[in-house]
């Protein structure tokens, strides 16, 4: 890539290295390379600058892409673990709208970033650099640039799936390995969130396929909300792992779609592998309908709607009817044990002004499940779309991922 300081960048890769550890040397700067080429990582012997011994640490030859790089992943049985050096990062290098000034911003960032982070080890494989996938994602925009996914990035066209006598459900589908990705919003919300973005944009650095829909009577499928339950829109969730998903699925719930993905668990333990939930809901409205005062239920009831202070609607107000809490009150799960076998991720924040962060605990403690970890973030709040939170949930996801096809290897 012309322009690109790759001295300046290796120069500053030997100046970080950790005390334990040894970093390349000798390494020449590639020529551009098109987008499909694989990476090929070599080890190559060659002792540290002042150790001794017969086999020295094993480096890896650093190699950049003119664009986005596939997840950066090596076997263990074909590289070499130095005993107490660092793992190698390789230097990304940005092409195209980032310029030679984002270029020079992204190799030092990932120069730094080398010397600082370790090597993890998932699943069998050796991870370097950031996280695999992630890292070419994270590392694809110029300094200052958001790093997720704005709206104009989708490419995936809107499809529709018809029902006989239920309404049409507007989806997007990401075509790619298993397993999948489905994510089911929260209530009122549609598939174009900054969650749901981020989600599609991650499982396509990693090749994975991804599913993100509008449940009926939001966004663009059919239907008419006031006659929308929690039990109507558990079969849109069904519907979509039985007609659009292929193979086995992660789900992905915010809020209420958190409760409606422990039902698609239930119903499906077959096609359902794991779960991430994120402000979890379950049995949250009929919870809360049960806490108010006497008088206070019975004057909902005789007025039939509910009205539910909230800064998240636009009108600053929730308007939810009473036969919606009533019908919602057959599909609580809390009061026995939750027939989940799978691993179940529950993400949470403390500063939850909507659903507290003590349901994600309650709905862990009563999942079979034995594989059940719960994450409270202390500053994030209901939506968690904050950098740090949408960086969690694209760990979780790969984590889980790593897991999953561990198992099936």
């Amino acid at each position: 890539m012309p322009g690109f300081p790759w001295n300046a960048a290796l120069r500053l890769l030997r100046r970080l290295q950790p005390r334990n550890g040894c970093l390349p040397t000798g390494v020449a700067a590639p020529g551009p390379l098109s987008a499909p080429q694989a990476i090929t990582e070599q080890p190559s012997r060659g002792r540290c600058p002042g150790k001794t011994g017969a086999g020295g640490d094993t480096a890896l030859r650093l190699r950049a892409l003119a664009g986005p790089s596939p997840p950066f992943r090596v076997p263990l049985g074909q590289s070499r673990l130095p005993a107490g050096g660092a793992c190698a990062a390789r230097v990304a290098a940005l092409g195209g709208r980032a310029g030679r000034r984002g270029a020079k911003m992204a190799g030092l960032r990932l120069a730094a970033l080398g010397a600082r982070v370790p090597c993890w080890r998932w699943g069998g494989a050796a991870v370097f650099g950031f996280r695999r996938g992630l890292s070419a994602w994270l590392a694809r925009e110029p300094e200052g640039t958001p790093r997720w996914p704005p709206a104009c990035r989708q490419k995936t066209s809107v499809s529709f799936l018809s029902r006989p006598e239920l309404p049409n459900l507007a989806y997007k589908k990401l075509k790619g390995k298993s397993p999948g990705v489905i994510f089911i919003p929260g209530y009122l919300s549609d598939m174009n969130g900054t969650k749901a973005l981020a989600i599609e944009e991650f499982c396509k650095s990693l090749g994975h396929a991804c599913i993100r829909f509008d449940l009926s009577g939001v966004g663009n499928s059919d239907g008419n909300l006031q006659e929308c339950t929690v039990g109507k829109w558990r079969k849109d969730v069904l519907s979509i792992i039985d007609d659009v998903a292929e193979g086995p699925q992660i789900l992905v719930g915010i809020s209420l779609g958190g409760w409606l993905m422990f039902h698609a668990a239930i119903a499906r333990p077959q096609k359902v592998v794991a779960l991430i939930g994120i402000a979890t809901a379950v049995d949250s409205l009929v919870t809360q309908f049960n806490q108010l005062p006497v008088e206070v239920k019975k004057e909902i009831e005789m007025k039939g709607m509910w009205d539910i202070p909230s800064k998240y609607s636009e009108e600053g107000i929730y308007h939810i009817q009473y036969s919606f809490i009533k019908e919602a009150e057959h599909h609580c799960l809390l009061h026995s044990p939750i027939p989940v076998n799978c691993p179940v991720r529950l993400l949470h924040g403390m500063k939850d002004d909507i659903i507290p962060w003590h349901t994600s605990i309650q709905v862990a403690d009563r999942v079979v499940s034995t594989d059940v970890d719960v994450i409270l973030r202390k500053h994030s709040d209901h939506r968690m779309k904050e950098k740090a939170d949408i960086q969690l949930l694209v760990y979780t996801i790969d984590d889980l991922i790593d897991k999953l096809s561990t198992i099936v290897n």
